[in-house]
């Protein structure tokens, strides 16, 4: 007898039912792991966020009070000298006084914005640094894949 092509006789339901398994099981262990990996990426970056923010507010602390040091400097020099101006005996004397201070100030102001652009740069990368590194680490992760 001929076999009949729309027969369900060679058709095995357990086959099936056990590659459908097979393929849930591979899916969910695949969704576990990329879980798994977004969590950490998660955990990565809110750590990444506060290092930065804690490097930021700490720069900002430092910067405020090279500022307040510069200005305490200044007000200092400030006073000494017009001190120096009521004390002045002769008008040469005051001329000669208040052309030292313009040229001493000058000098300081120099000073005060190097020593002020330094520790920007520095704060500048100390906040960029959590975020350099996290990258790094997520590149490599990646690479590693």
């Amino acid at each position: 007898m001929a076999q009949d092509i729309f027969s369900f006789s060679s058709f095995d339901p357990s086959k099936v039912t056990e590659s459908f398994r097979d393929f849930t099981e591979k899916g969910a262990a695949q969704s576990r792991d990329a879980y798994a990996k977004i969590k950490a990426a998660a955990e990565d970056a809110a750590k990444t966020v506060e290092a930065t923010v804690e490097s930021a507010q700490a720069g900002s602390v430092e910067l405020g009070l090279k500022a307040i040091e510069a200005l305490r400097v200044n007000a200092d020099s400030s006073l000494s000298h017009l001190e120096a101006l009521l004390n002045a005996k002769s008008l040469s004397e005051l001329f000669e006084l208040q052309t030292s201070f313009v040229r001493k100030q000058a000098e300081l102001a120099i000073e005060q914005a190097r020593a002020l652009q330094e520790t920007s740069r520095k704060v500048a990368e100390s906040v960029v640094q959590p975020s350099k590194d996290a990258a790094q680490k997520a590149v490599s992760s990646f690479k590693a894949v």
